[in-house]
């Protein structure tokens, strides 16, 4: 199967929910792995990354939090897997210009490279305010979600 890792989809998750909110608005990571039902060991490592690569700004101390370090309109699910991934490349033959061992000539390599430059063009098309705008129940679903993860599982006997 080829596929995204569980990271890059919880950065993605993180940032669409950034994105959301009113511009420079900073939230808690406790509060977006709640929301976003995200691990907050994890969350807090995706948020390393994507502080590194220019996507979310920090700021510690009361009335800190993270946001986005630029408009959503500026940031693509392909920066999303450069930031988390290192990047998108369909077979390790293409990864970091390594040469094919069969040379130029190679056709394998080269439908490779095609598909990987169709996915990236297309990856960075897709950015996070067109997400936003893409399903106006977004939101509501995912605080559905949300809470209905977060409440406590109804007992069947009576605890004495």
């Amino acid at each position: 199967m080829i596929g995204i890792s569980r990271q890059s989809d919880y950065a993605a998750r993180l940032v669409l929910h950034l994105a959301c909110l009113e511009p420079g608005t900073r939230v808690s990571i406790p509060e977006i792995s709640k929301t976003r039902l995200l691990p907050a060991p994890f969350t807090r490592r995706i948020v390393g990354d994507l502080v590194k690569a220019g996507i979310l700004h920090t700021l510690r101390g009361t009335g800190g939090g993270i946001r986005l370090a630029r408009p959503a309109t500026e940031i693509s699910l392909l920066d999303i897997l450069e930031a988390v991934e290192g990047g998108v490349v369909l077979n390790a033959c293409m990864e970091g210009g390594r040469p094919c061992v069969f040379g130029q000539g190679c056709l394998v390599q080269r439908a490779w490279g095609d598909a990987t430059d169709l996915l990236r063009r297309h990856l960075a098309t897709v950015t996070f305010d067109t997400l936003v705008d893409a399903s106006p129940d977004h939101q509501a679903a995912h605080s559905h979600r949300a809470a209905q993860a977060l409440k406590p599982a109804r007992r069947s006997t009576p605890v004495s």
